[in-house]
Formats: structure tokens, sequence, C-alpha cells
């Protein structure tokens, strides 16, 4: 029968929104999720036919999947039973800490957000800080590589920049995973690590469960094809030179390499070098031992200063970019023929001469990252001005030296970037750098390396050093 139900204004409202929210969640939201992971999946397909090195299903898959197959790999869930047993833990207790190692490591790559945004963010803040240049490419090298290769890249570590430009550069070719350390674990700057393929280790941990979560990981990433990006150094430079090769994620990565099957495992040597490091003096601080650690608060206002400064420059129309920053990309080294040539299965060596053997192949793609590191004009200038001993040079004195330094990298095969393939406005280049930074002075038409600037200047002169024929002067002993 005919009636009606009077309802307080704000219970009307309330049905009001809960009927709006019905409609939204059934209708509106799956439509526009529909749409979303629609352009979404013609974005990642554009991009994967451009790229020579395709995205891999692995790096696709969701993050929640990844996690549940490492925590249940059959390695992992045996260690587990053993530290269970050892330590006389539930096995739970054991399974929620392997849990909490599988997240805290397994990325959430969005290949939209890669390329989208994190290609965006690196090209700015690449070629805001810097000339970048690209100086030598193996492209029938590279171009030669499988498609269905397991790739990384093995680079010099110079500077935290390191992961930005050559994300930037190699965002033609594909999509990078780094490996990036605890730094890098902070909100929320860690939700878009993660979002761009990188994955969190600790590098100093001595918990065997953990290392072997770890090494599941890199082991299912480099079996799904995914393309990673490595430092063998283990760290920064602390003086330029290159540091010996660490041999942890080398060895997660061959240990179950198998020679004869269908996926080969490539490395691509990169060398990086910068006129400007923009850590250069912190590294150095390290190797003090009697310089005191700095607080938090010291970092953030010295960062903050040195930020404002070069913004007051920006404004008046005197700031330069921190001269140039130069990528090499090495011939690939082949896994397979590795193996083949030395008739070596690192799957069936045991543990002492696994380790001689990853070890001796450490050495060999460093040398050949060696090879591949930019000559650069500041190391050049820095070079030659160490090498008269604190002696005062004039600028043609200098050039001359250059010159000479020059030809004997040339004759040693080194990459040199001379920009615009003239060697004098190198020469004036690097001097402007150093001089701008009050490294080098200049008086009566005379240049030196100023009092107390020489193991910054010597900083500088490592990144080459291994390529000259002979140590540069000035070089401390030892």
């Amino acid at each position: 029968m005919p009636g009606s139900v009077t309802l307080p204004v704000w219970l009307f409202a309330v049905l009001v929104l809960l009927a709006v929210f019905a409609a939204v969640d059934r209708l509106l939201i799956p439509s526009v999720r529909w749409y979303l992971q629609r352009r979404v999946g013609r974005f990642i397909e554009g991009i994967s036919k451009r790229l020579h090195l395709e995205i891999q299903p692995f790096a696709l898959t969701k993050r929640e999947v990844l996690i549940d197959r490492l925590m249940y790999d059959p390695k992992v869930l045996e260690a587990a039973g053993v530290r269970s047993r050892e330590h006389g833990l539930p096995r739970d207790v054991v399974m929620a800490e392997v849990e909490r190692y599988s997240r805290e490591i397994v990325p959430s790559f969005n290949a939209y957000a890669y390329f989208r945004v994190g290609y965006w963010l690196a090209r700015k803040t690449a070629r805001i800080l810097y000339r970048v240049r690209v100086g030598f490419t193996d492209e029938a090298g590279l171009t030669g590589i499988d498609p269905k290769s397991s790739v990384v890249f093995v680079m010099n570590h110079r500077s935290n920049m390191d992961y930005i430009l050559v994300a930037y550069l190699a965002a033609t070719r594909t999509a990078l995973s780094y490996a990036v350390g605890e730094w890098a674990r902070i909100w929320p700057l860690q939700m878009l690590i993660r979002s761009l393929g990188a994955y969190f280790i600790r590098r100093n941990s001595g918990d065997p469960l953990y290392r072997l979560v770890l090494e599941r990981y890199v082991h299912m990433a480099t079996e799904g094809g995914v393309v990673q990006a490595i430092y063998p150094e283990g760290g920064l430079s602390r003086d330029g030179s290159l540091r010996p090769p660490k041999l942890g994620l080398l060895d997660y990565m061959l240990r179950s390499f198998n020679p004869e099957g269908g996926r080969d495992l490539v490395f691509i040597p990169v060398g990086i070098n910068y006129d400007r490091t923009l850590e250069d003096r912190s590294l150095l601080r390290e190797l003090d031992p009697a310089a005191r650690k700095k607080r938090l608060l010291f970092v953030i206002g010295t960062a903050s200063r040195f930020v404002l400064r070069n913004l007051a420059l920006l404004l008046r129309g005197r700031w330069h970019r921190f001269g140039y920053a130069c990528v090499n990309f090495g011939s690939p080294v082949s896994m397979k023929g590795y193996c083949r040539n030395r008739g070596i299965d690192f799957r069936t060596l045991g543990k002492e001469e696994r380790f001689w053997r990853v070890e001796e192949l450490a050495r060999d793609l460093m040398a050949e990252v060696g090879k591949v590191i930019p000559v650069l004009p500041v190391s050049l200038v820095a070079s030659a001005l160490l090498r008269r001993q604190g002696k005062r040079i004039s600028e043609l004195e200098l050039k001359a030296e250059v010159h000479r330094l020059v030809r004997a990298l040339a004759a040693k095969g080194a990459h040199i970037y001379v920009p615009r393939k003239d060697q004098d406005y190198a020469v004036a280049v690097g001097l402007r750098m150093l001089t701008l930074r009050h490294l080098a002075g200049e008086e009566d038409g005379l240049y030196f390396i100023m009092p107390g600037e020489t193991p910054l200047a010597q900083y500088y002169a490592n990144a080459i050093g291994h390529l000259l024929p002979d140590p540069p002067a000035g070089a401390p002993d030892g």
C-alpha cells in the first residue's frame, strides 16, 4: 500500500554516498583499470619492439608472485629447515624471517614508471649537471648479442650519479636492474627505486640465510633474462683508482650457469668518468683515519649550502655545468665462449676452485672495464700538472705535456674524449674546471696545483692512471 518513509538528512546523505561508492566500485573503477592496463600494455609492447634487449616476462611478473617463488625455492626451504633445527626455532618463525628478507630484496618493476618517469628524471638530471657523452661503443658486439641472453653491465663506480647516467644512456637499448645498497632504503625513495627495477642488498651481511635468499633471487633474475648492472668494486672508489673486485654477485650468477643451456650469460664492460665527481671531497675524507665522522645535520647543511651556492651562481648567469660525463661501452664477454675456451663448468667446481675461477674472471672483467674508462679533460690536465712535481708551467708547456700524454694513451688503445676534436680546447676546458674549483692556480701566466689540493688533483689523475705507461709523478708512495 502507498506510503512514505521519512529519513534524517544525515542518513539520506550516507545512503547516497554508499550508492555512489558502489556504482564507482562496480562500474567506473573496473573500466578505468581496464583502460589503464590496456594503455600500459600497449606502451610496454611498443617499448619492447624498440629495445634490442626486450623486457623479459620475469621482470613483468607481479611482485607477490616473485616473493612466493623466492620464499618457497627448494634451496631456501632447505636452509630454513637447517636454521630451524640448529637454533631450535619454530619453522614459522624462520619462514617469517625468510619472507622479510624476500620482501626487502625483490623489486616491483614498473615499465611505465621506468621509461616515462625514471628516464625523464635521469635525462634531466644528467644533462643539467653535465655535458653527457657516449665516447665509444662496440656497436657490432652489442648488436650481435642474442636477445635471449642474460646480459649484465659491469661498471666501475665513480659516483652515485653512475646509476642515473648509465640508466639514461642505456634506455634506448634496455631497462637495467641495479643492485642497490642500504643507503637507498629511505621512504619514499625506496618505493621509486623498487618501481625502477632495482633490488636492495645488505653488502656486509654475515647471515647465511640472508645470503642464500639473495643468491637465489640473483639466480632467478639471471635465469629469467633480466638485464642487470653491477659494480664489482662493491662501492665508490675513494681515491679515484679502480678497486679490487668483490666476488659475491658474480659468484651467485655463475654457480648455476649452464654453459650448454639455451640462455647465454653475457657481461658488457662499461667505463665511466667525470670531470667532476660530486662526492670527491667526502670520498677522500674517508681515507683519512684521523678525520672525525661528520654528523647527519652537518652533512645535510653542507649539501644544502652546495645547492644554494650553485643556484645563486645560476641566477647570476655565472654557473657552469660540472664539465663532461662520459660513458664507454666495451666488447661483450660471452660466458658460453669463456667456459668453452677454458674447459670449465662452474656448476661442477668445488668451492675453493670455483672462487678461484670467479676471481680470475672478475679480474679479467675489471681489466676490460679499465680499458674503456674515458679519458676526460680534467683527468688529462691534472695528470700533466702532477707530472711536473709542483713546478709552475706555462700554458704552452701544459699543452705540450697534455699532447704527449694523449699520444701515449692512444698508443695503448685508450679511448680519449676530445671535446670538439680540438686538443687545445680540451686543455682549456680541463684547466678552467680546475681553476674554478681552486685546485689549480695561475700567477704570471704560470699554472700549478694549489697548496693542499694535491690529493684531490691526484684523485682525478688516478681515474686514468692505469692507462698511462707509468704512474703520474707526484703520486703518493704505496
